[in-house]
C-alpha cells in the first residue's frame, strides 16, 4: 500500500510542489507588505493566499479524478492494474493519498491563515474594520436557520465540513469514472450516463445529510455530523468502486 502511495504522489508532486512554491512567495509579499505598510501589496497577497487554498485543494483533488481516468483508458492502466495488487488496494493508494493530501493541504492553509490574522491583529491593533466586515459575512452563512459565530472551533468545523464535502465529491467522481470505463465501456453516451449519476449520487448524498441534520442543534454540531456523514458515503462510494473493478475491469 505504502509503494502505491508513494507511487501515486509522484505522479502529482509537481503540482502540489508549484502550489507550495507560490504560497511560499504570496505569504512572503503578506509579511513584506504588512512590515513595511503598504497595505495595496498586503490586500493583493492576501487575496492571492484566500484564492490559493480554494484553488489548491481544487486543483489536488481534480488531479487525482484525471489521473484515475487516465489510468482506466490508457495503456497505464496495464502498467498498474496488472501488477499483484487487488483493486481494493490500487483505489484505496488512490483514495488515501488524495485525502491525506487535502486534508494536509487544508490544514496547513488554515493555520496559515491563523498564524497571519494573528500578525495582522499584532501589527494593526484590533482592526475593527476587518472584524466587523468578518463577522458581518459569516452572519450570511446559515446553518439549520442559525448563523455562524466567529471562534476557533466554528471556523475549524466549517474547513472540515468543506473538505469533507470535497472528498466526497472526488470518491464520487471515482466511481463515476470507474463505471463509464468497466461498465458502460464502448457504449454510446457512457460519458453522458456517468455524468448524470455523478450528480444524482452527489444530490442524493445531500438530500440524505440535510435530512439528518436539520433535527440537530448547534452550529459546531451540524458542521461535525454533516462531514462525518460526507466521509461515511465516501467510504461506501470507495468499497462500490472497488467491488466494481475488481469484478468487472477489464485491462
Amino acid at each position: 500500500m505504502l509503494k502505491l502511495m508513494e507511487y501515486e504522489f509522484r505522479k502529482t508532486r509537481l503540482t502540489k510542489l508549484i502550489i507550495l512554491v507560490i504560497t511560499a512567495v504570496a505569504e512572503v509579499l503578506f509579511l513584506g507588505g504588512l512590515y513595511t505598510d503598504r497595505y495595496t501589496l498586503m490586500g493583493c497577497s492576501i487575496f492571492a493566499l484566500m484564492m490559493l487554498a480554494f484553488l489548491g485543494v481544487f486543483v489536488i483533488g481534480l488531479e487525482s479524478i484525471v489521473a484515475l481516468h487516465r489510468d482506466m483508458n490508457t495503456k497505464q492502466s496495464y502498467m498498474l492494474f496488472m501488477t499483484p495488487h487487488s483493486c481494493y488496494s490500487i483505489l484505496g493508494a488512490k483514495t488515501l493519498e488524495c485525502c491525506l493530501s487535502i486534508l494536509l493541504t487544508g490544514v496547513c492553509f488554515f493555520a496559515l491563515g491563523a498564524l497571519d490574522v494573528s500578525l495582522l491583529f499584532a501589527r494593526e491593533g484590533k482592526l475593527v474594520d476587518l472584524w466587523d466586515f468578518i463577522h458581518e459575512l459569516l452572519a450570511n452563512i446559515t446553518i439549520n436557520g442559525h448563523s455562524l459565530e466567529i471562534d476557533p472551533g466554528t471556523l475549524a468545523a466549517l474547513v472540515f465540513v468543506l473538505l469533507a464535502a470535497w472528498i466526497l465529491t472526488i470518491i464520487t467522481a471515482f466511481l463515476a469514472v470507474t463505471i463509464s470505463a468497466a461498465l458502460l465501456n464502448g457504449r454510446r453516451f457512457s460519458g453522458v450516463i456517468s455524468f448524470v449519476l455523478f450528480l444524482a449520487l452527489s444530490l442524493g448524498c445531500s438530500l440524505l445529510t440535510n435530512l439528518v441534520t436539520r433535527p440537530i442543534p448547534g452550529n459546531i454540531t451540524v458542521m461535525m455530523v454533516h462531514g462525518l456523514l460526507s466521509l461515511v458515503f465516501a467510504a461506501v462510494m470507495y468499497f462500490v468502486t472497488a467491488k466494481i473493478m475488481e469484478d468487472k475491469l477489464s485491462v
